[in-house]
């Protein structure tokens, strides 16, 4: 079975032993993958906070009867699943810390954010939104902890964007991160060496962040679901090749699947946060 066939096919068991109806992209029409309601999707309803955050950003995620964001295996609503919690609770260093930004009992962190925009240059109209940004307060070391998060979509068919000649052609960006320039370039305008992973993506929510807070002043995270066979061991490739690059330029970029990070959670929150443990143990375990 293909990896993104299995996510889908997970995510729809769930949606039955639960008792949730599903319904078609088009009501009665389409692959029965959405729940009736935003809220059948979500461990609690969005906060006020976290609604405005999603409707400001690009990606349409609450646009359309049914939305999204009421796919089963959409990336947003496991996002906020996941994250949503801390920020309700205003626990935020729990997270920060599993997701392994920070050492135990590090508070640096107060803030959760979605779909964060950093603007890499004023000629470009629009800035990539990045999935979650944990915002740190302003006497520490990193001032944001940001991730990428990805879901089923790292699995999709069909090809992703490079990065276009115009950031290359960027000159300050650069300047201190020429091991990730010259990456880039190799995919630039198209990316024909990554399958799974997406670094045109990846790459440019670094110079991103690196001009707003500076090089050194930013942690990101790529946060992604893993499954078995092939399209894993070559995703699991991608992402050390990655990793390798953005090293060689002391950029702080690490990753984790979203299995290891529930089970870090599970092992040291199950008595304390037992019905969030429940929910996102069984559902994306």
């Amino acid at each position: 079975m293909k990896a993104n066939e299995y996510i889908i096919s997970k995510q729809i068991q769930w949606a039955y032993r639960n008792n949730i109806g599903l319904i078609g992209s088009k009501g009665n029409r389409g692959r029965k993958v959405y729940t009736k309601k935003l809220d059948d999707n979500l461990f609690e309803p969005l906060m006020s906070a976290v609604l405005k955050n999603l409707e400001k950003a690009d990606g349409g995620e609450l646009s359309g009867n049914p939305c999204k964001m009421q796919a089963v295996h959409s990336s947003s609503a496991l996002g906020v699943n996941i994250f949503q919690y801390w920020k309700k609770i205003n626990q935020v260093p729990a997270i920060a810390t599993a997701c392994g930004f920070c050492n135990a009992g590090d508070t640096s962190s107060r803030d959760i954010n979605f779909e964060a925009k950093y603007s890499i240059n004023e000629k470009f109209l629009r800035s990539p939104n990045i999935d979650v940004v944990i915002n740190n307060f302003p006497e520490s070391r990193f001032k944001v902890f940001a991730i990428e998060c990805k879901f089923s979509e790292a699995y999709y068919s069909r090809t992703h964007s490079g990065i276009s000649t115009k950031y290359i052609e960027l000159d300050k960006v650069w300047d201190d991160i020429q091991n990730l320039l010259k990456f880039a370039r190799t995919i630039s305008p198209d990316d024909n060496i990554f399958t799974h992973l997406h670094p045109a993506q990846l790459v440019k929510h670094i110079l991103g962040l690196k001009e707003k807070f500076g090089k050194n002043k930013f942690r990101l995270l790529y946060l992604w679901y893993d499954t078995i066979g092939p399209e894993s061991a070559k995703h699991h490739k991608e992402i050390e090749e990655f990793i390798r690059i953005t090293k060689d330029d002391g950029i702080h970029f690490h990753a984790m699947s979203y299995q290891d990070l529930i089970i870090k959670l599970a092992k040291k929150y199950r008595d304390t946060h037992r019905n969030y443990i429940d929910y996102i143990s069984g559902r994306y375990l």
